[in-house]
C-alpha cells in the first residue's frame, strides 16, 4: 500500500472538476488490494479518522475534495477483470477508467451504455453518483446496468452484494455481514420523483439493497469490484445535428422526437425514430461553438444534436426520411442540418457536443468564479414550461450563461457564469429559482451529478430537513464512527442530530 504525505504530492487529490477550493489532508492512501483497503479502513475507524475516496477528479460538486484526514485513493485498483460477450457483462476493479472499459467492450462487440463527457472518469465513480450522461436517453442511468458489487465498509468489513439477493420493505430491513453483525437500515419515508436522479440515497419500500449503495458519493462504502451489465454493439450509430431559427422550435422538436422514440420502442416499430439521444444547445452554447471558428447557419439560435442506432442500409435510408419529416414540421429544413456519413465525421460531431462544457470550463479559469450550475430533471410533459422558465428569467440579467444538456430527458445543465461577487451572489439566487420551480414540477434537483460538498441547501429544498435526517440515519447504521466521505450529499453537523 502505498501512502503519499509530500504536500506536493496531494495537491492533486484537492481539487476535481467543481473548482471547489480550500480541500486539505494528511495523506493520501493507495491500497493495491480490497485486503489491504480493509486493513487501512479498519484502523482509520478505530482513529476515527476522516477518509475521503477520490476518484478521477472529474466530478462537478466536490465529492472529493476532502478538508481533514486522509484520502483514499482508487486509482490502483484499475483492472478490467472480465469481459463475457456470452453473459453480455464485465467484472472490473473500481479504478477502471470509463475509456478502459469502452475499449474492453468493443473487443468483445459489446457497448458500454453510460456516456459520459469525461471518458477519465473512472466506472467507480459512476455507480458512486448513478451517473448517466447522454445515451441514457435510450438506455437509462448506471443503476440499471449495476449486477453486483464487493466492498469495504468503514469498519473494514468486506460486504459484497448481488442484484435481486436482499430486498428491504419497512416490515424488514435488517441486514447481515459475515461477522455475523446485523445493520438495521432505516428505510426513510420522502419520495424519490420519478425521473432519473442522483439526489441523495435510493429509498422506497421493497428496494433491492444493492440500490442503495449506487448513488451514495463514497458514504456508506468503498467499492472494490463493480459486476456490470452490457448490451450488443451497434453496428452504426446515426448521428446528426439539426439548427432551429428559434430556441421554442428546437425545444418543440425534442420533446416530440422524445414522444415517437419512447411510443417506437415500447411497440419495437422498426425503420422509424427511436432515439439513442437528444441533446439542446442554446444559442449561447452556439456562441461558444462559433468562438472556436465553427461556422453555424447564420440565423441558428439554437440546435438538437441527436444519436441512433441503426442497421446500415435501406434501413438507414427510411429513417432520415422520418427524422426530416419531423425536422421539417418544427421550421428546420435539410439546409439546416448537419448528417455525419462517416465514421470520421461521427466523432468530430462528438468533439464538437463536448467542446461547449470544455469552452464553459474555459470560462470559469478565466472568470475566477465557480460556475452554477443546475442538474435539474423533470417529468415528461413539463419540460416546456422547464425551459421557458430558464430563458425568461435569465433574460433580463446582465449574467453570462449557457444552457445545454440532455433535453429527451427533460434534463438540461443551466450554467451562470459570474464574473464578480455581486453576480456570483446574484447567480446563486436564480439558480434557487429554478430549483424550486423544478421541485414544483415533480424533478429532482441532481439528475446525474450527485449533491457532493456544494449542493446541500438544493437537496433540503428537495426533502426538507426531515428527510436529511433520514438521510444521516442511514449512514450512521453503516458508518456509526462517522469517517467516511464526509460533508457529501449533506452537512457533516446532521450527523450529531440524527
Amino acid at each position: 500500500m502505498l501512502i503519499k504525505k509530500d504536500p506536493d504530492l496531494l495537491k492533486t487529490y484537492l481539487e476535481d472538476s467543481s473548482n471547489l477550493k480550500g480541500g486539505y489532508a494528511e495523506e493520501a492512501v493507495l491500497p493495491e488490494s480490497a485486503e489491504e483497503l480493509s486493513s487501512f479502513l479498519k484502523e482509520a475507524d478505530a482513529k476515527k479518522l476522516p477518509v475521503t475516496i477520490s476518484g478521477g477528479g472529474t466530478n462537478t460538486t466536490g465529492s472529493r475534495i476532502p478538508f481533514g484526514g486522509a484520502v483514499l485513493s482508487l486509482e490502483k485498483l484499475n483492472k478490467v477483470v472480465e469481459v463475457s460477450r456470452a453473459g453480455m457483462s464485465a467484472i472490473l476493479q473500481t479504478g477502471v477508467m470509463v475509456d478502459d472499459l469502452k475499449k474492453a467492450c468493443e473487443t468483445e462487440e459489446l457497448f458500454y451504455t453510460c456516456h459520459p463527457t469525461e471518458n477519465t472518469a473512472s466506472v467507480g465513480g459512476t455507480v458512486a453518483t448513478n451517473a448517466s450522461g447522454a445515451r441514457s436517453f435510450k438506455y437509462g442511468s448506471t443503476r440499471k446496468y449495476v449486477r453486483s458489487l464487493k466492498m469495504v465498509l468503514p469498519s473494514g468489513e468486506m460486504f459484497n452484494i448481488r442484484r435481486g439477493e436482499r430486498i428491504l420493505s419497512k416490515n424488514d430491513s435488517r441486514i447481515t455481514l459475515g461477522s455475523g453483525r446485523v445493520i438495521d437500515v432505516p428505510l426513510p419515508a420522502y419520495k424519490m420523483p420519478n425521473v432519473k436522479s442522483s439526489a441523495g440515497y435510493f429509498a422506497k419500500d421493497g428496494m433491492d439493497l444493492i440500490d442503495l449503495f449506487i448513488g451514495q458519493e463514497g458514504t456508506l462504502s468503498v467499492i472494490v469490484e463493480i459486476g456490470m451489465g452490457l448490451v450488443g454493439r451497434p453496428s452504426k450509430i446515426l448521428s446528426s445535428f439539426v439548427f432551429f431559427r428559434t430556441e421554442e422550435d428546437a425545444w418543440r422538436f425534442a420533446a416530440e422526437a422524445r414522444e415517437i422514440s419512447k411510443r417506437n420502442d415500447l411497440r419495437n416499430v422498426q425503420a422509424s425514430i427511436s432515439a439513442l439521444s437528444i441533446e439542446y444547445f442554446s444559442r449561447e452554447a452556439l456562441g461558444l461553438l462559433q468562438a472556436k471558428k465553427t461556422v453555424l447557419p447564420k440565423e441558428a439560435q439554437g440546435a438538437i444534436f441527436f444519436e441512433q442506432e441503426v442497421e446500415p442500409g435501406k434501413k438507414e435510408d427510411a429513417v432520415l426520411d422520418e427524422w426530416l419529416k419531423l425536422i421539417v414540421k418544427h421550421d428546420s429544413s435539410a439546409d439546416d442540418t448537419w448528417v455525419a456519413m462517416t465514421e470520421k465525421e461521427t466523432e468530430n460531431f462528438l468533439a464538437l457536443r463536448h467542446a461547449i462544457p470544455e469552452s464553459v470550463n474555459d470560462i470559469v479559469r478565466r472568470n475566477g468564479f465557480r460556475k452554477i450550475s443546475t442538474d435539474i430533471a423533470v417529468p415528461d410533459g413539463t419540460a416546456l414550461e422547464m425551459m421557458r422558465f430558464y430563458t425568461d428569467t435569465l433574460k433580463g440579467e446582465a449574467l453570462e450563461h449557457v444552457i445545454f444538456g440532455h433535453i429527451g430527458e427533460n434534463h438540461v445543465h443551466a450554467n451562470i457564469l459570474p464574473r464578480s461577487e455581486e453576480e456570483d451572489a446574484r447567480g446563486r439566487e436564480i439558480a434557487m429559482k429554478f430549483i424550486r420551480k423544478g421541485i414544483s414540477l415533480g424533478g429532482t434537483v441532481s439528475a446525474e451529478h450527485g449533491i457532493g460538498k456544494i449542493k446541500h441547501k438544493y437537496l433540503e429544498e428537495m426533502y426538507g430537513k426531515a428527510g436529511i435526517l433520514e438521510m444521516a440515519r442511514i449512514k450512521k447504521a453503516f458508518d456509526p464512527n462517522c469517517i467516511l466521505g464526509l460533508d457529501n450529499i449533506f452537512p457533516k453537523e446532521v450527523l450529531s442530530l440524527a
